[in-house]
């Protein structure tokens, strides 16, 4: 198997390179500082077409693949903070669901909207005992009750957790 990264590869790995570039350590700092999602990043990186770079080019996007899209995501991930990273990534690889499932309708209707910076993708974890430390092999009720459709119009619903500030 050949490793060796493409012209077009190469050129991917640069231009991202330079982007980040623009983005000193001043700027990620006062962002987690400020507790502030990095908007002007995010824009640039979708003007650049980056965020399309995994969405096939009837929807505007550049076509390519999973490994153009890593490479887009390692640069970041070097160049920049782990709010760099965590800014776009579900805007490069969260999508993939909606490609490869999604109507034509509704794929016509985002994915564009997407690719420019307009919307944002973001996921949310709905399991009010996600993240606990005292994890079991058995689901827990509130799993139980999302996943078995049999039951969960007569189960109670799921303890709400509390809110958090989100750092973005």
């Amino acid at each position: 198997m050949d490793f060796e990264l493409t012209d077009s590869q190469k050129e991917i790995v640069e231009g991202v390179r330079a982007l980040c570039g623009r983005f000193p350590d001043e700027y990620w700092r006062g962002k987690d500082q400020r507790r502030e999602f990095p908007n002007e990043f995010y824009q640039a990186v979708a003007d650049a077409g980056y965020l399309g770079i995994a969405i096939p080019e009837e929807y505007g996007g550049s076509g390519l693949g999973i490994t153009e899209g890593a490479l887009v995501m390692k640069e970041v991930a070097y160049a920049g903070a782990m709010n760099a990273a965590s800014s776009i990534h579900l805007g490069i690889f969260g999508l993939a669901p909606l490609i490869r499932h999604g109507s034509e309708e509704i794929k016509r209707r985002y994915l564009p909207r997407v690719i420019s910076g307009q919307m944002h993708v973001s996921f949310a974890v709905t399991e009010p005992d996600a993240g606990n430390e005292s994890r079991t092999s058995r689901p827990s009720p509130a799993a139980r009750a999302i996943t078995t459709s049999s039951t969960a119009a007569r189960s109670s619903p799921p303890r709400r957790r509390k809110r958090t500030r989100c750092c973005c």
